[in-house]
């Protein structure tokens, strides 16, 4: 199979024009229901003192205003402006009226019980329903992850865990990644590095990955990948931050190619993980049954808005396991963008009676996250429609509501 240079695709990707609001729907298609599958937003760092970042540079890092992988101020303030654009994209399709609080059989909002994720969902339901006492659902024990969201493997036997462990080897293999590692090594200075002077480990672009399915586990990987992950997503998050740009990254990055350069190496860590069909289908289960359950319901009885909020490789997974076509995402480094959110639409075409579904990625650009713009119907986030392979859509973005039913089932009986 031929290599694919993830950063010249992601170079092109950065050169389109922005996207703004969605197209208006064809006359008499009404809104009936909404459900958006969101990654939470802007937070710290997952790796802390000690961890993979101290031991791969003699670099000091930044310091953060929260610990690790806790949600920051910003990523609240831009979660805000994420809910408050969308409370007005509602109400213009009719689906919320006016500054009416909305009970939980209208809104619904559910959420993984990680401090990041909650308070995600807590700062979405203040911009989208300001002054109203929206309860955020989500388990009593905070700290610990909830089953629906938690991307675990969930098979025990030992021919599934080979063949996961294959599957990921081969993602992985799609990735042209030698020039994004040598990349990176300059910048971190990794042969001063602690690992490099006491483990003896000083290259990452000559290193082997090594994967792993384990029975309530996540997919795992340890080596230049995982370590390429950790150093990248620490600069994303600096840039996004607003650092300022002398101490993202030490200020070595100058330049659109070298970001996607190391873009590609975070961008491949998620995908070699959570997108082979087998390891996506089997550690998105239970985020399928949920969604299927909840679009099945008549729109009459589920709320006409739900509200899920969990984490990156949530998306990734949920997007292979229900083989939805690729996509692109101008104005973004990331696949899944911080904040970003998948909204799946129900319509219902009046003159033809019928049910129809549209899904899109809706996400805020590297610079909209960066400079932290305030969004409106005027100054939109970026919108993507998607496609399922199993529901082409129309010129308009719509599926036949029974086309994504089946796929629905198909995916939740693991098909």
């Amino acid at each position: 199979m031929k290599k694919r240079i993830i950063c010249g695709v992601l170079g092109a990707l950065l050169t389109l024009p922005a996207l703004g609001a969605t197209q208006e729907a064809p006359e008499g298609y009404q809104l009936r229901q909404v459900l958006m599958m969101s990654r939470h937003n802007l937070r710290a760092p997952l790796a802390n003192n000690g961890s993979v970042l101290e031991q791969s540079t003699s670099h000091p890092w930044p310091k953060w205003e929260v610990p690790g992988g806790q949600l920051t101020t910003k990523g609240g303030v831009l979660e805000i402006y994420m809910g408050r654009y969308m409370r007005q994209w509602l109400g213009e399709q009719g689906l919320v009226k006016g500054d009416d609080c909305p009970g939980d059989s209208q809104a619904y909002i559910y959420a993984n019980s990680l401090q990041r994720t909650v308070a995600t969902a807590q700062f979405f339901a203040a911009g989208a329903f300001p002054g109203c006492n929206i309860q955020v659902h989500h388990q009593a024990k905070m700290g610990t992850m909830d089953p629906v969201f938690n991307p675990v493997i969930t098979r025990d036997d030992p021919a599934f865990s080979k063949a996961a462990v294959s599957a990921m080897e081969a993602q992985r293999s799609r990735y042209a990644l030698d020039d994004s590692f040598k990349l990176l090594e300059e910048i971190a200075d990794y042969k001063d590095s602690p690992v490099c002077k006491e483990q003896h480990q000083c290259e990452l672009s000559g290193g082997k990955d090594s994967f792993s399915a384990r029975l309530n586990q996540e997919p795992g990987v340890s080596g230049p990948l995982k370590v390429g992950n950790s150093l990248v997503d620490a600069f994303t998050l600096q840039y996004y931050e607003g650092f300022p740009e002398q101490e993202v990254a030490w200020g070595e990055i100058k330049s659109d190619r070298q970001w996607q350069l190391l873009s590609a190496l975070k961008n491949s860590y998620q995908e070699s993980l959570f997108t082979s069909p087998q390891v996506a289908r089997n550690v998105a289960a239970p985020l399928i049954n949920y969604i299927d359950k909840t679009l099945e319901a008549s729109a009459d009885k589920a709320p006409a808005l739900t509200v899920l909020v969990g984490h990156d490789s949530n998306i990734a997974s949920l997007l292979s396991a229900l083989n939805f076509r690729p996509y692109q995402l101008p104005g973004q480094y990331e696949h899944t963008p911080i904040g970003g959110k998948l909204v799946f639409q129900r319509w219902h075409d009046g003159r033809a009676n019928r049910e129809l579904m549209k899904v899109e990625y809706v996400y805020q650009s590297s610079d909209q996250l960066r400079k932290a713009q305030p969004l409106s119907l005027e100054n939109p986030p970026q919108r993507v429609t998607l496609e399922l392979a199993g529901c082409p859509t129309d010129d308009n973005g719509f599926c036949p509501m029974d086309k994504f039913n089946e796929v629905m089932r198909q995916a939740a009986a693991g098909k």
